[in-house]
């Protein structure tokens, strides 16, 4: 049997924070295990809409039809954290169920179109400890597992078409101020180059990280075009946590996803944001 050739695309979502009432939601809503049924808001619905805009229309217009693999970059569920009251239920198995009725459909888009689905485990705080739920959600959608057997896993180094190198996990650096937003971003592709140099590895073209809910990209001229780091948006408004964090207080939410591609020359990232419009005038 011949060896599977790495696409030359990879769609990459994260934090959909499924369960909260402020994360992504299906417009059909949630049945509790008690009996009882969630219904979206208006914004939770309006948030559904663009995630099937991006997989209906977007993914298919910037893979131009060809294969894609899927990753997943942590954080598919809310969990019961910080002893907050936002979500739609404390049972986590309501919420594993609706990350898995979200997810579901297009990790087997992704199957259909000759690519495999990854999932990356993300905070403690909502995918419970070692990730232990999302790894029971990434078992569930049949993730492909690493070489210790984990389907859902801490970090991934994943080919990218014929020669392109990206590397994923959930977590970096937050700022409050918004003139040093790119100073992490660039700060772990820095010390990526750094690690691989030290130990005369292969460094990567693309770095994608997650967990801050805003998008950035930040791109260092090389030998073969550029080398990326690049972090995603979200999938989940704002919390009530999110108001007292300076910055993030003011900002809107970003909602939306990323491919990471090898064009004909170099390989790229492409991103697609939402965001929410302000509070009228009164």
């Amino acid at each position: 049997m011949s060896k599977r050739k790495p696409p030359r695309n990879v769609i990459v979502v994260s934090d959909i924070h499924a369960g909260c009432k402020l994360g992504l939601c299906h417009d059909e809503g949630v049945p509790l295990d008690d009996g009882g049924y969630y219904k979206p808001s208006r914004l939770q619905k309006q948030v559904y809409q663009w995630w099937l805009e991006f997989w209906n229309d977007w993914v298919p217009m910037v893979t131009h039809g060809e294969p894609w693999d899927f990753v997943f970059n942590g954080d598919a569920i809310d969990g019961v954290h910080h002893g907050s009251t936002t979500q739609i239920s404390h049972n986590v198995q309501d919420q594993v169920d609706l990350a898995c009725k979200l997810l579901d459909p297009w990790v087997a888009a992704c199957r259909q179109s000759g690519g495999e689905y990854y999932h990356i485990r993300g905070t403690e705080a909502h995918v419970g400890k070692s990730g232990n739920l999302e790894e029971q959600l990434a078992k569930r959608l049949d993730a492909k597992a690493n070489s210790e057997g984990q389907r859902a896993r801490w970090e991934l180094w994943k080919k990218v078409g014929t020669d392109g190198l990206a590397h994923f996990l959930h977590h970096i650096g937050t700022t409050a101020s918004a003139a040093h937003e790119s100073s992490a971003v660039n700060a772990e592709l820095s010390s990526l180059y750094n690690e691989a140099g030290r130990w005369r590895n292969t460094p990567p073209d693309v770095v994608c990280r997650s967990h801050r809910h805003r998008c950035i990209e930040v791109r260092l001229p090389n030998r073969r075009g550029f080398a990326t780091s690049v972090v995603t948006p979200a999938w989940q408004l704002k919390t009530p946590f999110t108001w007292k964090i300076a910055g993030a207080r003011i900002s809107m939410p970003q909602i939306g996803g990323i491919l990471i591609r090898q064009g004909d020359n170099d390989i790229y990232t492409r991103c697609k944001v939402w965001d929410i419009e302000r509070s009228k005038p009164e």
